[in-house]
């Protein structure tokens, strides 16, 4: 057979063809990945991250209510250092949260997530160094607040590293699973986290703390170590404005969302126990319940329908869940008011999370996503002191109808997604 010679303008064409070809096939590669899955297999491959975040989280939810206790009774602090200790975490989680993106984009979500469980086990090992020095408890509150800042970047590292693992495994077209049932992750760990802890604590005080919180992530880098790693994709450094600009509509929808879990979160059992509701934690679990429930059985829905438009719905279950808890007249009006709350919010979150992974390229998942979840932290950071000034002047339960008139601007913010989406695909 005779060989065929292509001219230079040829071999371009055909070269040029081929290209689109692949990045065609890559484009798609999410999708089609995400349409073969069952949603059993779905479940399959986010367990073993869901197991890494529930690590994370129950190791935090050690800390909670034996830190302030240590600090305060073992090393004789008023509560400005036991406010500082405890947000130092948080503030931690925040600062990195833009550079575990970076890294997981960069440098692949399984070397973030190794990376995070090994700053895990060193914030337990800071733990256990700061209780050398408790005769200058000085010195001794200083080392903890280090501990409690790696701890921080831990929790950044995980968090992003587990969700972009995610979505490339499954794809996009899970996007909603993935951050609802890596989120029912979280919530399950800090329910458990804070009886074990205190548990811990009665047992051995801080040292048996600290001893978990090494071992716990050690653990559970046995269960990481030999998943494989999803190949990382290289493409034109997109700098932090461009992926802020992309994100911050769902990211702000998402952060008026969240005023609602900062209310029952600070200030659920407070009001609970102001008007002789009993048990004082009835709020927060029947929020924590049906928010775990909801995302077990209904995270695969903003995938089908679509992110905005479930987010939506929820946030008028949301809302009225919230108005329920400032109208309640008693614990069972209160707990059903926050059961609403926390099944409304369930899928809020996941579902504007769809729309930000949607703007996203796939190279800018982990930085997308990162900057999508500082929305969440500075809703809490900045929502929850703001809730507490509300209730000085005002009264707990204004505290709820301050929340509801908040979620009610992330219904507005939601429209606002919806309508531009519509415009774009007028126009395409």
């Amino acid at each position: 057979m005779d060989s065929v010679q292509l001219g230079p303008a040829t071999a371009r064409i055909v070269i040029a063809d081929a290209e689109t070809t692949k990045r065609k096939r890559n484009s798609m590669s999410d999708a089609a990945l995400a349409r073969s899955e069952k949603p059993s297999d779905v479940a399959m491959a986010l367990l073993p991250l869901m197991v890494v975040v529930l690590v994370v989280f129950l190791i935090t939810g050690f800390a909670v209510p034996v830190l302030p206790l240590h600090v305060h009774q073992g090393l004789g602090f008023g509560t400005f250092v036991v406010g500082l200790v405890t947000g130092s975490q948080f503030a931690a989680s925040i600062i990195s949260r833009v550079w575990s993106g970076r890294f997981a984009d960069n440098r692949g979500p399984k070397l973030t997530v190794i990376l995070g469980l090994a700053a895990a086990m060193a914030s337990g090992v800071i733990y256990a160094v700061s209780l050398a020095f408790v005769s200058i408890p000085a010195a001794s509150v200083s080392i903890l607040l280090g501990g409690r800042a790696v701890l921080g970047v831990a929790e950044s590292f995980i968090i992003t590293g587990a969700v972009t693992w995610g979505l490339a495994l499954v794809g996009t077209e899970s996007a909603g699973r993935v951050i609802a049932w890596i989120g029912m992750a979280m919530f399950a760990a800090l329910a458990l986290g804070a009886p074990i802890g205190t548990t811990l604590y009665g047992i051995g005080g801080l040292q048996a703390v600290a001893i978990a919180t090494t071992l716990v992530p050690l653990t559970t880098l046995i269960l990481v170590a030999p998943l494989s790693a999803v190949p990382v994709r290289r493409g034109e450094f997109a700098s932090l404005l461009s992926v802020l600009g992309a994100v911050w509509l769902p990211g702000f929808g998402s952060a008026l969302s969240s005023v609602g879990l900062g209310a029952i979160l600070a200030f659920g059992a407070l009001i609970s126990a102001q008007r002789g509701w009993a048990p004082v934690w009835l709020v927060f679990s029947a929020f924590a319940v049906t928010l775990v429930l909801a995302r077990m059985l209904l995270g695969h829905v903003p995938d089908k329908l679509g992110g905005a438009r479930v987010a939506l719905a929820c946030l008028f279950v949301e809302a009225a869940g919230l108005a329920l808890i400032w109208l309640a007249n008693g614990p069972v009006l209160a707990a059903i008011g926050a059961a609403l709350t926390g099944f409304g919010y369930s899928l809020v979150y996941p579902g504007l999370g769809v729309e930000a992974v949607k703007s996203a390229s796939p190279e800018t998942r982990g930085l997308a996503m990162a900057a999508y979840t500082v929305c969440l932290d500075i809703a809490l950071g900045l929502g929850s002191p703001a809730l507490g000034l509300i209730a000085g002047s005002m009264g707990l339960g204004s505290v709820f109808l301050a929340s509801t008139m908040a979620v009610l601007g992330a219904v507005l913010v939601t429209f606002r997604i919806l309508h531009t989406a519509k415009a774009t695909e007028n126009r395409s």
